[in-house]
């Protein structure tokens, strides 16, 4: 590869390349917003799992844990036929808009966020049941004292939930058409300008998603250190 090309890929980055960042703008806008949304769902969905004991738990549970593994781009086809004209919800007009890469985000992590968190309750609940259960907590201050308690392990796994959506690309290509200046995000722009032998842009983008993803996992390590460093896990 020449070496102009990486040359030139940092010298968008350093130049503040009104294009380039806004394609990170908005990538990290959507993911953001896909994130809170799949940690309201998802810390309910996994507390509720690993505290509740009813008929069809197990099935939950493993329904759950298949649904981590979703290829992204059955994700896209499923929300594409949702949202388009002749779809359930076609008349909402969110095809090919930030709002259905959002809606495609949250179908894939949502099941991430909520079988790590019911992983980290049912440890935790595995301990402190019969503990609770003798001082007669009712559950409401159970599932606020297990959400303290699992809070860097929670943080460790909203990271990872981030992670996986600031790097999506099969999902959000398909709802969201990598429309420029609309839904054009990085890893869709990095796939884009790559076939057109832009590589400059291509590499600029490469190397603000690989800094993004090790800020992240960086920060995934340093809350493990601090938890083991205070004993929370």
């Amino acid at each position: 590869m020449p070496d102009s090309a990486f040359l030139e890929a940092f010298g968008l980055i350093a130049t503040a390349n009104a294009d380039l960042y806004e394609i990170l703008w908005l990538s990290v806008q959507v993911s953001i917003t896909a994130l809170l949304i799949s940690v309201f769902l998802g810390f309910p969905i996994g507390t509720t799992l690993a505290i509740l004991d009813f008929r069809g738990k197990n099935l939950c549970t493993t329904l759950l844990n298949a649904l981590m593994g979703l290829p992204p781009v059955v994700v896209g086809l499923l929300v594409y036929l949702a949202l388009s004209r002749s779809g359930p919800f076609g008349v909402l007009g969110l095809l090919y808009t930030p709002t259905a890469m959002v809606i495609a985000q949250v179908v894939l992590i949502t099941p991430i966020i909520a079988a790590l968190t019911y992983q980290v309750m049912d440890d935790l609940h595995r301990e402190y049941r019969e503990l609770f259960l003798s001082l007669n907590i009712q559950l409401p201050k159970a599932i606020s004292t297990y959400l303290w308690d699992a809070r860097y392990s929670l943080i460790t796994t909203v990271l990872a939930g981030f992670g996986r959506a600031i790097s999506e690309v099969g999902a959000v290509m398909i709802v969201g058409g990598n429309i420029d200046h609309l839904t054009r995000v990085m890893t869709t722009a990095i796939a884009l300008e790559t076939s057109k032998g832009e590589l400059a842009i291509a590499l600029a983008l490469g190397v603000v998603l690989l800094t993004l993803a090790l800020i992240v996992n960086g920060l995934v390590t340093a809350v493990r250190t601090r938890a083991r460093k205070y004993g929370y896990t």
